[in-house]
Formats: structure tokens, C-alpha cells, sequence
């Protein structure tokens, strides 16, 4: 009977350790952790004490935390021993932050409110993964500062709408990362998802398509087969009241919330409700010819009547499939730019991001080339192509962006032709885009669509639906990213700011999916963007994932390895 007390004890002491010690697996890694003996608890008696009043949104944070996930709140602003103390520290650059945790107490100091706020990620890591009352923390020491000033994530819900709830969920997510940029997709060809007082038809029709084309492919690196349309009526929007709650929501979690408003392609659900915006008004949507054989009766029949919907009559629709549109913007209507600079001036009054992105990407050049406006627009400017005249485009819209005291953002399409001088280039084909415009003075975001497009699956188990874009992209892939160009000029690599990962929707219409494929790379993503490069080593990153996969049960996230 002792014996098998005694043995029941060393297993739970054990047990007790490797909690503790796993509770030391912090990612993104820090620049320094020195492990100290002894542990803190922290109960119910534990206070906490803040030294500037800056920190408060910070202390409710971490208060909330706790109760959602421990059931208990700590006293506030009471001495005691049993300590957790916040403070701001001027002395500290301000992105950086140090931890010391001791029997007694913990102090936590930051450079900035947000600063401490990421001590507050990483003390929420120590924290054990059972659901403890008391908690016990190893005693440690921690300095920690970012590499990167922009680390972000990108969410389309243009391809499928997703409810406030899962956008918070997801802002959650990049905070728990410490992921600071949220870029949001609002508006493309299958749908627009941002309320505008003075153009209320973007979202009476625009956010709404009658149907979703299917695609499947049987093996890797097979063409791909429309398999047929749903026929479901699919959308929704965010009002402006939802709107600034979420960016409200965001700013408490030190998120910066970037939104993309497209142009001046893919904006087929935008010339759906407002006709006139398009080179040819009164041309109707057209949809390619689709692979039939494959489809069932019921959705030839179908599909044979949406063609002839879209074909026969004058009318603009909401694209029902995927890719790229001849269906753009006028580049010669000067309502068109009157149109956007109000729909901008109400994002702009949403969002007080200083950046601002307007797409600029897969933008075809057939309707401007035979469009006599844009042919007009060409000759007066003095425009040799269609390529420079998209280059106006983007000065244009960037010239009203820039006065009202932000700055535009655009996918490396707007290289072409010419960059505007202030911009911003988020290059997404590759490395090219990026290494251009940073090698010609201009600041750089990296997103390359063959490393950080989380759209791409991990593996082929992982790989559901056999729906996909490109190759896949595991999660070493993403950690062994490098973020600067290898190619690029050491001289130039100050002009790249950091980087993001994209979650486009084509093939992730449901939450459960969308988390499949955010999860594990989103903590491969944060240390690519956050870790400095000589803290940096995939097996020992491998191993601290798998305590932060315990946390990910926690906060009950669920995805297949």
C-alpha cells in the first residue's frame, strides 16, 4: 500500500514538473528567458497593480482571460505580497517588454501600452493548461522585443461571409500571436461586405450572389472541374455600427485594422449594383463556358439557366465562381473616381488605420483598351497604354487617400506602369514585387502567395476537399520563411516593414475550415515575424508547439495536425 502511495506521489510530482516546465514554451521564442527556481501562484488573492492608467484596458484583458478560462479574477490595485505589478517603462524602446517572475511577485514592463500587452500574451503562456485554481508558474526571466513593426493576417470575406462573431474570434487569435495588422478583404467580384449610407445597393445587391460554383480536382497538379453550381443564395454585410465595434474590439487588443476596398478589378459585385461604374453598362455579366460532364442533372439544368440569365439579359450579376473578371472599373468615367472617393471617405471614417489598401491586382486591360472613355483618358493624359493607365488610376485614387492624411497599400500589380510615389507595396507573386519596390525606396509588406497563402493546404491528408490554389505549404514552409529577400540588397532591407499570411476564401466557406487551415502555421507565422533570426530553430520550435496545442484544446480550437 505504501509503495503504491508512493509511486502515485512521484507521478504526480512529475506530472506537477513537466506542467510547469511546459508552461515555459513560449512562442514566438524571446530573445532572452532565463529560468529561475521556485514558482508563483496566483489565486484568487492575488492583486494586481497597475502604475499608469493606460494599462487598465490591459488589466481587463487579463482579468477577463482568467475568468474565462480559471473562473476567477484577481483583487486590483491592493498591496500584498502575492503581486502582479504593470507599468509602463520609458527607459525600455518601445515595442520591447521584460518579465520577471519571482515567488513573490511579478513585474511586468513595456516600453508602450502595447508592449506590456505582448508581456500579457506571453504570461498567458505560462500559465498551465489544466484549468488550476491556484496556478502555479515557473519562476523566469524574460526580454522580449519584436523584429518586425508590421506582423499581420489577412481575411477575405468577400468569397464567404463570415459572422462578427467568428471576426472577433479571429482578431483574438492574432492577438493571442501577438499579430498586430489585420487586414481585411471587404469587397471583391463574388461580394461586397461593407455597409455605404450613400450607396446603398453595393449591399442590397451587391452583397449577395445567387449561386457558388463547385470546383474540384481529383489528383495534385490536375486541372480543375466545375462541378456544378449550389444554386444558394449566398452573402451578407457588416453594418457601420458593426464595423466600428470591431474595430473597437480590435484596437483593445493593439490590433490595426487595415481594410481593402478593391480596385480597379475584381469589382464585379460593386458594377452589379451600380452598373454605370463599368466601361459597358449595359453589356450583361458574362460567364465562361463551364465543364459539364461532370454534374449531375439537376445542376446542368441549373447552370444552363444562370448562363442564359447572365447572357441574354442587360444585366450585371454578382459572380457565382471564381477568378478574374474583364468586368473592371472605368478608368475613363469620372463618376467612377467621384463614386469611390465617397465609398473611401466612408471607410475612412470607419477605420483609423493610417494605411489604406485598394487592391490593385489582376485588373485585365480588354474592356479599357476598346472602351472609348478610356481610350479618351489614354490621349489626354498622355498615356501610352492601358498598363500606364492604370498607374493613373492608383496616383489618382492614392493623391485623395494621401489628403486626407493616409497613406494606400497595394498588391505588387500597381509596380505596373509606374508606382505612385507614397505607396505601399504588399507583393504577393513571389519575392520580385518586393525586391523591385524596396530596391527603388519604397516601404514593403511581404506576403508571398508560395509561402504564406494559408488558403494552400499543409499536406494532401490535410487537404479535405481536394480544393486548393497552388502547391502546399507546410508548416516548416512557413517558419523557415525569412520575410526579407534573400536577393535584395542589404542596403535596401530597411524598406521592408514585415509581413503577413492570407486567408482567402474560395475553398473555405465555413468556420470549421477556416480554422483547419489558420491552425498550427498561425504560431509558425508569428515567430517568422516576430522571433529574431539567430533565437530561430524548427525542431525546438516543434517542440514548444506541442504545449501550445494543449492551450489550443484550451481555448478549444479544433483542427486536424
Amino acid at each position: 500500500m505504501f509503495t503504491k502511495l508512493l509511486h502515485l506521489i512521484v507521478l504526480i510530482l512529475i506530472s506537477n514538473f513537466l506542467s510547469l516546465s511546459n508552461n515555459n514554451e513560449i512562442i514566438p521564442k524571446p530573445i532572452i528567458q532565463e529560468e529561475k527556481p521556485g514558482f508563483f501562484t496566483i489565486s484568487p488573492n492575488t492583486t494586481i497593480h497597475i502604475q499608469d492608467s493606460a494599462c487598465q484596458n490591459i488589466v481587463n484583458y487579463f482579468q477577463a482571460y482568467l475568468q474565462n478560462f480559471y473562473q476567477f479574477n484577481l483583487i486590483e490595485n491592493t498591496n500584498q505580497q502575492n503581486s502582479i505589478y504593470l507599468q509602463i517603462d520609458t527607459l525600455l524602446p518601445l515595442s520591447s517588454y521584460s518579465l520577471v517572475i519571482d515567488s513573490t511577485t511579478i513585474v511586468l514592463k513595456g516600453g508602450s501600452e502595447s508592449a506590456v500587452f505582448y508581456g500579457i500574451q506571453t504570461l498567458i503562456q505560462l500559465l498551465p493548461v489544466t484549468q488550476n485554481n491556484p496556478i502555479q508558474i515557473a519562476c523566469v526571466s524574460i526580454y522580449d522585443a519584436p523584429k518586425f513593426e508590421y506582423r499581420g493576417m489577412h481575411l477575405d470575406v468577400s468569397r464567404y461571409f463570415f459572422p462578427v462573431a467568428f471576426v472577433k474570434q479571429f482578431i483574438d487569435y492574432l492577438a493571442l500571436h501577438k499579430i498586430n495588422y489585420f487586414h481585411w478583404h471587404l469587397s471583391d467580384d463574388q461580394g461586397w461586405r461593407i455597409e455605404i449610407k450613400k450607396y446603398p445597393l453595393l449591399t442590397e445587391i451587391g452583397a449577395w450572389r445567387n449561386g457558388t460554383y463547385a470546383i474540384a480536382r481529383k489528383k495534385i497538379k490536375k486541372q480543375a472541374t466545375v462541378i456544378g453550381n449550389d444554386g444558394i443564395r449566398h452573402g451578407g454585410f457588416y453594418t457601420q455600427s458593426e464595423i466600428k465595434d470591431i474595430v473597437d474590439y480590435a484596437a483593445k487588443r493593439y490590433i490595426t485594422i487595415i481594410p481593402e476596398i478593391e480596385m480597379p478589378g475584381h469589382a464585379n459585385a460593386a458594377i452589379a449594383a451600380y452598373p454605370v461604374m463599368s466601361c459597358f453598362p449595359s453589356e450583361p455579366s458574362k460567364i465562361k463556358a463551364i465543364d459539364l460532364h461532370k454534374s449531375s442533372q439537376r445542376n446542368k439544368k441549373m447552370i444552363l439557366q444562370r448562363l442564359s440569365l447572365a447572357n441574354d439579359s442587360i444585366k450585371k450579376v454578382v459572380r457565382e465562381y471564381w477568378g478574374i473578371s474583364d468586368d473592371v472599373f472605368c478608368a475613363g468615367n469620372e463618376n467612377t473616381f467621384t463614386f469611390l472617393e465617397d465609398v473611401l471617405s466612408e471607410v475612412m471614417s470607419l477605420f483609423p488605420s493610417k494605411w489604406i489598401h485598394i487592391g490593385g491586382d489582376e485588373c485585365p486591360k480588354s474592356n479599357w483598351n476598346r472602351c472609348p472613355k478610356c481610350k479618351a483618358r489614354m490621349e489626354t493624359q498622355g498615356l501610352k497604354d492601358a498598363h500606364e493607365l492604370q498607374s493613373y488610376f492608383i496616383r489618382r485614387i492614392e493623391k485623395f487617400i494621401n489628403g486626407n492624411g493616409r497613406t494606400i497599400i497595394g498588391w505588387d500589380e500597381i509596380l505596373e506602369g509606374g508606382l505612385a510615389d507614397n505607396a505601399i507595396v504588399m507583393s504577393w507573386r513571389g519575392e520580385a514585387g518586393g525586391i523591385k519596390a524596396a530596391s527603388a525606396n519604397h516601404k514593403v509588406i511581404m506576403a508571398p502567395n508560395n509561402r504564406v497563402y494559408f488558403d494552400h493546404p499543409r499536406s494532401l491528408k490535410n487537404d479535405k476537399f481536394k480544393m486548393f490554389f497552388g502547391g502546399y505549404i507546410p508548416l516548416r514552409k512557413v517558419y523557415n520563411w525569412p520575410v526579407i529577400p534573400k536577393k535584395l540588397a542589404k542596403n535596401k532591407q530597411q524598406y521592408i516593414l514585415g509581413g503577413q499570411a492570407c486567408v482567402w476564401t474560395e475553398y473555405v466557406p465555413t468556420i470549421p475550415v477556416a480554422t483547419s487551415i489558420i491552425f498550427p502555421r498561425i504560431a509558425a507565422l508569428s515567430e517568422s515575424l516576430w522571433s529574431h533570426q539567430d533565437v530561430k530553430k524548427y525542431r525546438n520550435f516543434r517542440k514548444r508547439l506541442k504545449a501550445q496545442e494543449q492551450r489550443y484544446l484550451l481555448w478549444q480550437i479544433k483542427y486536424k495536425p
